[in-house]
């Protein structure tokens, strides 16, 4: 009797452990090509954002010693423009501390890709917004590698998927803009963000119109 009641205890840990499984799995599991172009899918007007004097106002934000910061929760954004942007948020897993990312992510990463080259995405360029949750590393150490990351997220979609790489733009906010504000050592913080920036400018022409040579007088006729 009793190694049945053993038996029956056996059989209900093992099943509540394949739910545990299937419940991780399901929460892990990639997003499809569809998802994410419907994030990405409703551009409306091209972002007023300076990338170049962005990066370096997170990074002089990151390194300043303000004596009265307000801390992660109250420290307003630093590019507010952005949440006007549409956007998807990818759960990529990277190595502690590193760029690389893990091979658990490579399917993800794959799936935004399919999305950039999907016909409706087509005549856009996007950010790579890298993020990092508030933790024991200083806010300067975050910001670079939240751009480290976002410039390998970039690399991979580049090198390996062959995006256009004007179409990408990799930014790191490190932990000044954080996505749950009221969480800030949450692992949501960690996420990177793909945002439909603007729409793809039209390429130059190779080569300008030769403009024509002024038809050469006639010498005059003598009288």
């Amino acid at each position: 009797m009793r190694a049945n009641r053993l038996f029956a205890a056996g059989i209900c840990v093992a099943l509540g452990l394949a739910l545990l499984a299937g419940a991780a799995r399901a929460q892990t599991a990639a997003p499809t090509r569809d998802d994410i172009v419907g994030k990405l899918n409703h551009f409306e007007e091209a972002g007023e954002v300076d990338l170049p004097a962005l990066k370096q106002q997170v990074m002089e934000r990151a390194k300043a010693r303000i004596k009265n910061d307000p801390g992660p929760v109250n420290r307003p954004p630093i590019a507010p423009d952005l949440a006007k942007l549409p956007a998807f948020n990818a759960q990529i897993q990277f190595d502690a501390d590193t760029p690389i990312i893990q091979p658990a992510s490579y399917q993800t990463v794959g799936r935004i890709a399919d999305a950039l080259v999907h016909s409706s995405l087509l005549p856009y360029t996007f950010l790579i917004v890298g993020h990092v949750e508030s933790n024991s590393k200083t806010r300067e150490a975050n910001a670079i590698l939240s751009q480290r990351r976002a410039d390998a997220i970039r690399d991979v979609l580049v090198n390996t998927f062959k995006i256009s790489t004007k179409r990408l733009h990799p930014i790191g906010l490190g932990e000044e803009q954080l996505l749950d504000r009221a969480k800030p050592t949450s692992a949501v913080n960690g996420q990177l963000q793909i945002l439909t920036y603007a729409k793809v400018p039209e390429d130059a022409p190779a080569h300008p119109a030769a403009t024509p040579a002024p038809a050469a007088k006639k010498p005059a006729k003598k009288r």
